[in-house]
């Protein structure tokens, strides 16, 4: 029988015998069926798009991992959608963004979200206290307890990050 064959008819197995599990798993989790469903498929098509084989000696504890971090994600984009709600709430009705331009900037804040947290929790900081707070260099370098190079390198590194994000994709 060929790989494909093998890897497609394992992936079914896994499916059919866990699939009712992950949904109850997830369902307990999120308190809503239809979240529950949507990341119950979306863990499996994660088993379905990896490149290596599967070798599962504990299929649950593989699936719930893959869920789990589909759960962190879908609270951190609600935890954004929410804010990005009260925000709208408070304009003006003249300056309210379109529909369109609404998503178009959910979907920068949630990618801005992942990069943020792609980063490590200094290179994250060093960044979020120059841009947020508007610290300079020598202030971060004081208050993380660091060298000014060091800062100088993380906030490099945060900026090479969004610029990735903005022209590279």
């Amino acid at each position: 029988m060929p790989a494909d064959d093998i890897a497609t008819q394992q992936i079914h197995i896994l499916y059919t015998d866990h699939h009712s599990w992950l949904y109850g798993w997830l369902r307990r989790k999120l308190g809503n069926a239809c979240h529950a469903a949507d990341l119950a498929q979306d863990t499996f098509m994660r088993v379905l798009t990896r490149q290596q084989p599967l070798y599962l000696d504990e299929p649950r504890a593989y699936l719930s991992t893959i869920a789990r971090g589909l759960v962190v994600d879908h609270w951190r984009r609600r935890e954004l959608e929410l804010a990005w709600l009260e925000i709208l709430a408070v304009l003006p009705e003249t300056e309210e963004p379109s529909p369109e331009m609404r998503l178009i900037f959910l979907e920068t804040l949630i990618e801005i979200d992942r990069l943020l947290d792609s980063l490590k929790p200094q290179v994250r900081t060093a960044f979020l206290l120059a841009q947020l707070d508007g610290l300079t260099c020598p202030q971060i370098a004081e208050h993380l307890g660091v060298s000014l190079s060091t800062v100088e390198r993380y906030i490099a590194k945060a900026l090479r990050g969004c610029y990735a994000l903005r022209f590279e994709l």
